[in-house]
């Protein structure tokens, strides 16, 4: 009786290091993917930054007036007249907020007329860019 004791012991000790190892090796696999990952995340953030930069140095006023003057002859660039910028509220609705006519709603074979959905106006978004330029 003892001795099977002792089998069994053995083969249970063996089955946990074994379980033990495999799970050791799975969790050295996964924190190498996560140096992985995280030295890909460092990169992406550096370019980011590069780029950033680089928006910065070729978006400088003085720089754009400097090429304007060099090639004023070959492009012939006017000043932009005031009436012609437009808010963000000014310009159309998108598609998806277009109020569905009753044409789609036969093609779509509901019977019921739906009151077309009212279209809420977005709050301007703040211009997070940071171009370089003096403001």
């Amino acid at each position: 009786m003892l001795r099977t004791l002792d089998l069994i012991l053995v083969g249970v000790m063996t089955a946990a290091a074994a379980v033990t190892y495999t799970i050791k090796h799975h969790a050295e696999l996964k924190l190498e993917e996560v140096h992985r990952l995280e030295a890909e995340i460092k990169l992406e953030k550096d370019t980011i930054d590069l780029l950033k930069a680089d928006w910065a140095l070729l978006s400088q006023p003085n720089r754009l007036e400097r090429l304007v003057n060099n090639y004023n002859g070959e492009l012939q660039l006017q000043p932009t007249a005031s009436t012609s910028l437009v808010h963000a509220r000014e310009l159309p609705m998108l598609r998806s907020q277009v109020p569905v006519s009753d044409v789609a709603e036969a093609k779509t074979g509901s019977g019921a007329k739906a009151k077309p959905k009212a279209v809420v106006p977005q709050p301007e978004e703040e211009d997070l860019m940071a171009t370089g330029s003096v403001e």
